[in-house]
């Protein structure tokens, strides 16, 4: 799980490339027509309906581009808001309010819309006992983002990056020669290098499952493209020997079922790539 460091440096990362872009030499629109030292008040309208993310990152964008921009915040990160709402007011310099504009509303319009469907899969899943992850098919740039979405909208993180755990896939086991030597290897290697990292192995079958078990030290087995007969049969292997997660096109329509089978998690990647962008506004008052 990423750190609460990287995190914020990566928050801080995508900040400044973003206005980078989308300013380039200057907002020349601003400059042309309204005075330097000119102050206003803008208000976050929202537009749909769903749950509301990114008021804290409209924070640190605004922080960003001017600190005497002042938020009034009325519904804070991860509420459900409704056509009509006003999430938060800014004000301050004018050409600043206009510079930063832009990137708060692309950043909040894409993470209302995955807390919006994470939401949607954490209240099918209630009383289950089941959660639901996000996968690494994020866009690329703003994976910090989509990532806080979904924790916004009730759900859990996968790993961030590569150097968060040890996830032996399909690839990674053909090309290693088997399970066993996958997960011997990796053992080897996490040894040698002083590494305390989390391992989860996929599994294509049952057959798959058996021998995943005989190795010890596997976190989490990722029952990956099963059946729902076949994966009861892969929990009631399991037992509490380690954690299982389904995962492979599961969507809104099969969520239910795969949780009935008694996983502890279904990662989708339908929570990040899959999206609508919420309808938002910032509006001058």
């Amino acid at each position: 799980m990423i750190s609460e460091m990287k995190f914020n440096k990566e928050i801080d990362l995508i900040i400044a490339n973003a206005i980078r872009e989308d300013v380039g030499n200057g907002d020349y629109s601003s400059l042309a027509c309204i005075p330097y030292d000119a102050q206003g008040k803008a208000k976050l309208l929202v537009k749909d309906d769903g749950i509301i993310a990114g008021i804290d990152f409209a924070r640190q964008v605004f922080e960003f581009v001017d600190r005497g921009l002042i938020m009034d915040v009325k519904i804070p990160d991860g509420n459900k808001v409704k056509y009509g709402d006003i999430c938060f007011y800014v004000t301050g310099n004018s050409q600043s309010i206009l510079k930063a504009e832009r990137l708060v509303l692309n950043a909040m319009q894409r993470m209302s819309a995955i807390a919006t469907k994470t939401n949607k899969y954490v209240e099918l899943l209630e009383g289950t006992g089941t959660k639901i992850l996000d996968t690494r098919k994020t866009t690329p740039g703003i994976r910090a983002l989509e990532k806080w979405a979904v924790k916004l909208g009730g759900g859990e993180n996968h790993r961030f990056a590569l150097d968060d755990m040890i996830m032996l896939k399909d690839n990674h086991i053909d090309f290693s020669g088997g399970i066993t030597e996958a997960i011997n290897k990796t053992k080897d290697f996490l040894k040698s290098n002083n590494l305390y990292l989390k391992i989860i192995v996929e599994a294509r079958n049952l057959k798959e499952i058996k021998e995943i078990l005989e190795s010890d030290g596997v976190y989490r087995i990722l029952i990956d493209n099963f059946n729902y007969s076949d994966t009861r049969k892969a929990v009631a292997l399991i037992g509490d020997k380690c954690l299982t997660e389904s995962s492979g096109g599961i969507t809104l329509e099969t969520l239910r079922k795969y949780a009935e089978c008694g996983v502890d998690y279904i990662s989708s990647g339908d929570l990040t790539h899959s999206v609508h962008n919420m309808d938002l506004s910032l509006k001058a008052v």
